[in-house]
């Protein structure tokens, strides 16, 4: 038997398995799961499984029932449709209970009965205003399943996950609690009573609210609290992909919101705050540094791309940069070649760990390249999380988990259909979910001193 830490994940056995929750003392859990599409939605409110739905997709995903300190559910992975992309599973705590959670755990055990001794175990942390805490989820990767363990928690109960699920909500329910307690992040949603915040679906403004700044900085802080990497230092990179594919993304803003997403990631973990960039095509270029207070005005001089004597998107007057400073960064994909340069200039400026968020939309064509680059790397601080934008072929970026040869495994990578689609709390999520684990086994293997 091994534990697990938050974020990390391993692949899953064939066939059927169940996950038990456990904890000490007399409070009242009970289990849950909720089965998500790939753009992290419902696809109708019966993908819910609670007390009240004990079962989904034929008994697929099915409640097992729960004694005094113990629930379980069981997924048969096999079962599920395509549609399906991964299955989060939670506890609840009981609206009557006034006894503290103690000693949470979830234990992956084989079989469709789940009766052997556990094969995996994730310790959970309790003790804040959370009344329903996500334990852990099965995914898709590669043709097969893996389980993540996440350890995050919502204030708002069944009911506030089930509506940033998507799943119909009853309007009798009762309210959420107040934005003091409410804007604790969550791993997958922003709670209700600070949906609105979301930016989904707005434009870019011409200035980014300073409060929207601090609710985004105070997720990222909480979701590192979360992996057990309160206070940890690194410098942050930002890649953008500028190959001629990536024009409609840049051309309807959703360049410069993802950008506005990213600097509070490199508010808490950047010493000083600021976030390194490049952007690359079939050459690439080193964009100043940004700092926080520069966000809106870095976005307009930095976020573009060409279409023949066009800028897209246009300064806001519809004028030119001028001068086009990224003129030569045009064509297709070279990550090789920013890969080198990013490695280059951390190893003659040494300091705190590295973390690169590299952004693609894809026609990766170098993946020897990038395979032996990344192996070469892993005793290098830094580690890679790249992020594809839309589906597309993403070469070696998809078969990280079976690279051999490295050191510590120093990448990542998850692809999601529409960046603007899914809210900050799941993005920072996924963003940080195998950094903090990279930064435990670096530093036991002697690659972070």
């Amino acid at each position: 038997m091994t534990e697990l830490v938050a974020g990390a994940n391993i692949p899953v056995p064939p066939g059927a398995l169940v996950l038990t929750a456990r904890w000490e003392g007399a409070a009242a859990l009970d289990a849950a799961a909720v089965l998500l599409a790939a753009d992290g939605r419902v696809r109708s409110d019966a993908d819910l499984v609670f007390y009240n739905q004990p079962e989904a997709e034929g008994g697929a995903v099915r409640l097992l029932g729960a004694d005094p300190g113990r629930a379980s559910l069981r997924i048969d992975p096999g079962a599920l449709p395509e549609g399906v992309q991964r299955v989060v599973v939670a506890v609840s705590l009981d609206e009557g209970s006034s006894d503290p959670l103690r000693g949470l755990v979830l234990e992956l055990h084989e079989g469709a009965e789940g009766t052997g001794a556990a094969v995996e175990t994730f310790p959970v942390r309790t003790g804040g205003p959370e009344t329903l805490l996500l334990l852990g989820e099965v995914y898709r990767r590669q043709g097969g399943w893996r389980l993540r363990a996440l350890g995050q928690g919502y204030a708002t109960g069944l009911a506030g996950l089930a509506a940033d699920f998507g799943v119909a909500v009853d309007q009798d329910a009762p309210p959420a609690p107040e934005p003091v307690t409410a804007a604790v992040p969550e791993p997958v949603a922003l709670p209700v009573p600070v949906a609105a915040a979301e930016p989904v679906t707005e434009p870019v403004p011409g200035a980014v609210a300073g409060d929207r700044i601090s609710l985004r900085k105070e997720i990222v802080r909480v979701n590192l609290e979360k992996r057990g990497a309160a206070g940890v230092r690194a410098r942050v990179v930002l890649v953008l992909d500028r190959s001629g594919s990536m024009r409609a993304l840049y051309s309807s803003g959703a360049v410069g919101r993802l950008v506005e997403r990213i600097a509070p990631v490199a508010a808490v973990l950047d010493d000083d705050g600021g976030l390194d960039a490049w952007t690359f095509a079939d050459h690439c270029a080193r964009l100043p540094t940004l700092r926080p207070t520069e966000l809106t005005e870095w976005i307009e001089r930095q976020v573009y791309i060409r279409a023949g004597n066009r800028q897209l998107p246009p300064l806001p007057d519809g004028g030119l940069r001028v001068p086009d400073h990224l003129a030569g960064v045009f064509g297709g994909n070279n990550e090789p070649e920013v890969m080198r340069e990013i490695l280059d200039t951390f190893a003659a400026e040494p300091g705190d760990p590295v973390l690169v968020l590299f952004f693609s939309d894809g026609g990766v064509n170098r993946s020897r390249q990038i395979e032996e680059l990344l192996v070469k790397a892993a005793a290098e601080p830094v580690f890679w999380q790249f992020v594809g934008l839309g589906r597309s072929d993403y070469g070696i970026l998809e078969r990280f988990d079976s690279l051999p040869g490295r050191l510590v495994d120093n990448a990542g990578f998850f692809q999601v259909d529409d960046i603007d689609g899914i809210t900050d709390a799941e993005l920072y999520d996924l963003l940080l979910s195998e950094f903090p684990q990279w930064l435990a086994e670096a530093r036991r293997l002697g690659v972070l001193r």
